[in-house]
């Protein structure tokens, strides 16, 4: 935890040193699943644990409604956390064991053709690999958002955007700091259906 370490104005400086490592095509490619997915009517999922978790609960909120504009025409983008089911993951964690609460509920509403997107910042997490796992043997794109060396998500996912860091906190504010442009991206695609022309 760098910021038992560091003050304010050291923490913050990291964290701005951190954002200057991020592979930005991989945030374009984020950008650009979602909407590829979205263009195709196809569903977006997205998993996390903790504050990864938060994020994933954050992100679909923001996908969900931020890209709407016209509330009775408009096409929809099809998002949904998996962190947010909490009767589903109480009863599959109690009944079955914990790694089993995402890869369950995809089995439940994912189609090939979706995508999810596994957020996990050591890239370890069980239940988030099995549902990767799950998911690139039946057809479903896989994107993992990872910290540190990447863990096996980093290779076991379709595509990735990692920063890589051993510091969680850092980790998962740069995931969302990522997931807002993201979002900002996809207000202009599809809220405002092009009106705007891509930033250089």
């Amino acid at each position: 935890m760098l910021g038992a370490h560091l003050n304010p104005k050291e923490y913050l400086a990291r964290c701005v040193e951190e954002f200057d490592k991020l592979d930005l095509s991989q945030t374009v490619g984020l950008a650009d699943d979602i909407y590829s997915a979205y263009q195709d009517g196809r569903f977006v999922f997205i998993i996390g644990n903790g504050g990864s978790g938060s994020n994933s609960s954050h992100f679909c909120e923001d996908l969900g409604k931020s890209t709407v504009l016209d509330f009775e025409k408009q096409q929809r983008l099809k998002v949904l956390s998996l962190t947010d089911n909490t009767p589903y993951i109480l009863a599959w964690g109690n009944d079955e064991g914990f790694d089993r609460v995402f890869l369950e509920q995809l089995k439940n509403f994912a189609s090939q053709g979706d995508l999810l997107i596994a957020i996990s910042g050591s890239g370890n997490s069980p239940n988030i690999l099995r549902a990767v796992e799950w998911c690139n043997a039946h057809g479903v794109e896989t994107l993992g958002c990872t910290g540190f060396s990447g863990g096996k998500l980093k290779t076991l996912a379709h595509h990735n955007l990692h920063s890589p860091l051993d510091d969680m906190g850092i980790v998962e504010s740069v995931h969302l700091a990522a997931f807002h442009w993201v979002v900002d991206d996809m207000h202009r695609r599809i809220g405002l259906e092009g009106k705007l022309p891509a930033p250089v």
